[in-house]
């Protein structure tokens, strides 16, 4: 294992693999009302593909692995790619980010399988809105089961992310600071990109700082080591509180001096910026059954092209794939 630095002397050590780009909801951040132009199974990559992406990379030293979608848990046979990656040496965390609605029914499947964390998607406590943002045939009480299941199976740290949006939930972010005092949660307060909003034009980001501002009626927000995870946020606690809160902050304050990953499309695309649209073709070469060696080359290629910053203050971002196949 050698270790992967790109061009700007940031370690790179973090593989975030979208499994599909299917959804069993349809945010209206993320979404049409009719959904997007669904991959053809044969587009997408089989498990086996997945894994040996996963070795080579690991003998390279990308030893974080989470797993998102689309929705993962609409895939079938989930824990059986989780223990695959699972066995792969060098691989010591590997983690995933569901909306879940599913999570409950495959919660203690995928423990057992060697998942060691989940992160929860969820933009809003109140039943009626929760309908209103999803668009989907499941209810708020589905993903608190599966957030209490998950707990319980030991999926922990559990965390929730919330996309904080002006006018349609950040009169929340006080009911969901407060569950990490009363229900030991750890909440994320994620800034709305505005890259994908020809979706939804009237959705607007809040920044990080007016949410912290809202949060101080609930008392002195102190710094706080994270619990466990490989992600940008910076975390906070409440007096008292037995969970934590975060904040990440794309717009506001960007974090990529420190970003440490890449992203594997469902599709077999190894992208090195979630916001550009550049592209590296693993797919092709993998079916063409490239070697070990070669394919550590386009993995290297792919770090090498990771840009120094994103340029969405300067209106350029990405536009040729919707969120659901990227993975986020």
């Amino acid at each position: 294992m050698t270790g992967l630095c790109d061009s700007f002397q940031r370690p790179v050590n973090y593989l975030r693999i979208s499994i599909t780009d299917r959804c069993n909801l349809r945010c209206i951040y993320c979404m049409p009302v009719d959904g997007v132009q669904m991959m053809s199974h044969a587009d997408v990559l089989t498990y086996e593909e997945i894994y040996t992406v996963v070795a080579a990379a690991a003998e390279m030293g990308i030893s974080k692995v989470r797993l998102t979608g689309g929705e993962p848990l609409v895939r079938l046979g989930l824990p059986q790619l989780v223990e695959m990656l699972s066995s792969i040496p060098g691989i010591d965390d590997i983690a995933m980010t569901t909306n879940g609605t599913l999570l409950g029914q495959y919660a203690a499947e995928l423990k057992q399988a060697g998942l060691r964390r989940v992160n929860v998607s969820l933009d809003t406590l109140r039943p009626e809105r929760f309908g209103e943002i999803t668009r989907g045939r499941f209810s708020l009480d589905d993903v608190l089961a599966g957030i209490t299941t998950a707990r319980e199976v030991g999926l922990n740290p559990v965390k929730i992310n919330v996309v904080v949006m002006a006018g349609i939930n950040d009169d929340e972010v006080i009911d969901f600071a407060a569950r990490t005092i009363d229900d030991g949660w750890h909440v994320c307060f994620i800034e709305f990109m505005p890259v994908y909003d020809i979706l939804r034009p009237d959705i607007r980001f809040v920044p990080a700082e007016d949410i912290r501002q809202h949060l101080s009626v609930l008392g002195e927000l102190k710094p706080y080591g994270p619990p466990l995870g490989n992600g940008p946020a910076r975390y906070f606690k409440l007096a008292d509180a037995a969970g934590s809160i975060g904040f990440i902050t794309p717009i506001s304050d960007h974090f990529c001096f420190q970003c440490n990953r890449l992203r594997l499309t469902a599709d077999g695309m190894l992208r090195p910026c979630l916001l550009s649209d550049e592209e590296i073709d693993l797919k092709g070469p993998l079916r063409q059954e490239i070697s070990s060696t070669n394919l550590r080359r386009l993995i290297e290629k792919a770090v090498a092209r990771k840009p120094r910053a994103h340029r969405l203050a300067a209106g350029q971002g990405p536009g040729k794939r919707p969120m659901t196949q990227v993975g986020g």
